[in-house]
């Protein structure tokens, strides 16, 4: 349902906080074009909150008196409340600053004409949208932290099961099933310090700025920051107003994320199929063929995967806009919350999807240990003669002959005759059939971050100590 009241006759007086030195309403084309409040609606909590302060702002100031404060103050809550109960827009509200100035008209009277004192629509947005920003981290931080633990739990049920990795997608070298999964949880988790990092750049106060050259009034800009949860004020009020880094900076983030998304998608998508075999799909994120009665579909996986390039249209859009714009407020800058909040919706449905779909596939472990073969140990059979003194260059030659033979003659590696092997290079010896266990490939890769059972479980463990909230400070406070 659209967040306009169309029933609203379109002669009812406008309430549009300009409009003193035109002689005639706008143009309904251009109205049209030019409002906002289908965007910028759900700004709403954070436009109330931002004007309370203000309010008391104006009392520091002596611009209000503390009983014009309060009324404006009990008069916002009561905004709050009616919008919080479902009250919609009307066609003559241009945008969420509009809406609720109407409507602090009727629950307090004309003392509401004195809250915009001092400031503009671009300072408030921008104190807004970055209130919002600020949150919005916040939702998207915990939606990556619920699929990355679920990456966790399920990296514990093929912590000893066997796989193949693959580089170029072709078969490299065994690796546990954990530690493929878990290269798929260490980019979200640098995707959560992109996170932080954009709710930080949107932690900076513009409120007090004013339409370009900054407030005509003694405000308190501190006491706002403080009241607002603002970690630093804006140094220059030109920037304050145009300033919208935080927002690319938070689609480059949701970006990332989707891209890593993606990824993981492909991953479990080539490892869902028949050729593969490797995960079984659930039912509970996957559909059927209208057609064909066997298919069982990724279908959220595959969302997922077209997300990504959701993700990088709203980037593109935002940086292709920002680099033509002079500086200060122009209003090219309206459709900035569009991209952003298109790109938040966008990944807070799909996170918990891809979450869900995850936590409902099972592994076959079986069809994973089968996919292994013996020329899969080459890079341990050149191991092997470098530790008996060869060089790796003439041990990589050496092995590339016998696995040449093996594809060749159709014959595993292990299944190679004895004289091939001295014949490739004399320092192999009867025990290099040892050295075609994927198991002790793998138990040799012991290195920090490899694929060795204890370097996996240590993986483990730190993934799950990524996921422990911070520490609470410890308080300076005499007693």
């Amino acid at each position: 349902m659209s967040v306009l009241d169309e029933s609203v006759a379109p002669a009812e007086k406008s309430h549009k906080l300009w409009g003193g030195r035109f002689g005639a309403g706008p143009t309904p084309e251009f109205d049209a074009l030019n409002n906002s409040i289908g965007i910028d609606f759900r700004l709403w909590p954070y436009d109330i909150r931002l004007s309370r302060a203000w309010a008391v702002a104006l009392w520091g100031a002596s611009v209000l008196t503390l009983e014009e404060s309060r009324a404006i103050e009990q008069g916002l809550d009561a905004v709050g409340a009616r919008l919080a109960a479902g009250e919609a827009p009307i066609a003559t509200d241009e945008d969420v600053h509009t809406l609720i100035d109407r409507l602090l008209h009727d629950e307090v009277g004309d003392v509401a004409s004195r809250l915009h004192t001092g400031r503009s629509r671009n300072d408030q947005v921008a104190t807004a949208t970055r209130l919002w920003t600020m949150d919005a981290c916040q939702r998207l931080d915990h939606a990556v932290r619920t699929l990355q633990g679920v990456m966790i739990a399920q990296a514990e049920t093929i912590e000893t099961a066997l796989m193949p990795s693959y580089t170029h997608l072709q078969r490299a070298i065994p690796v546990s099933g954990a530690h493929w999964l878990l290269s798929h949880f260490w980019p979200l988790e640098r995707d959560r310090a992109r996170l932080k990092a954009g709710a930080r750049s949107a932690a900076v106060l513009p409120l007090g700025s004013g339409a370009v050259a900054g407030c005509a009034y003694p405000i308190s800009r501190v006491l706002l920051q403080g009241t607002l949860g603002f970690d630093a004020l804006s140094q220059n009020s030109i920037d304050a107003v145009s300033d919208r880094d935080f927002i690319a900076e938070v689609l480059f983030a949701s970006t990332m994320i989707g891209t890593h998304l993606s990824r993981l998608a492909e991953d479990l998508i080539i490892y869902g199929s028949s050729e593969f075999g490797f995960v079984q799909f659930g039912e509970g994120y996957t559909s059927g063929s209208s057609m064909m009665p066997q298919k069982r579909n990724p279908d959220a996986l595959e969302l997922a995967r077209g997300s990504a390039a959701r993700m990088l249209g709203n980037l593109t859009t935002l940086l292709a806009t920002l680099k033509g714009l002079p500086s200060s407020y122009n209003k090219d800058l309206q459709d900035d919350k569009r991209v952003l909040f298109d790109a938040t919706d966008t990944l807070l449905l799909v996170l918990p999807a891809v979450a869900g779909a995850l936590a409902e596939c099972t592994f076959r472990t079986d069809r994973m240990q089968a996919a292994l073969s013996s020329t899969m140990m080459a890079t341990d059979l050149a191991d092997y003669l470098v530790r008996k003194g060869a060089t790796f260059r003439e041990a990589h030659g050496a092995v590339g002959r016998l696995v040449r033979e093996s594809e060749q003659t159709g014959r595993e590696m292990q299944d190679i005759p004895f004289a091939s092997f001295a014949a490739a290079h004399p320092l192999f010896t009867d025990d290099v059939y040892e050295s075609l266990s994927a198991a002790q490939s793998v138990a040799q890769r012991e290195v920090e971050g490899g694929t060795g059972p204890s370097a996996v479980r240590a993986q483990i463990e730190q993934a799950r100590t990524a996921l422990l909230p911070p520490p609470t400070p410890r308080s300076n406070s005499v007693v």
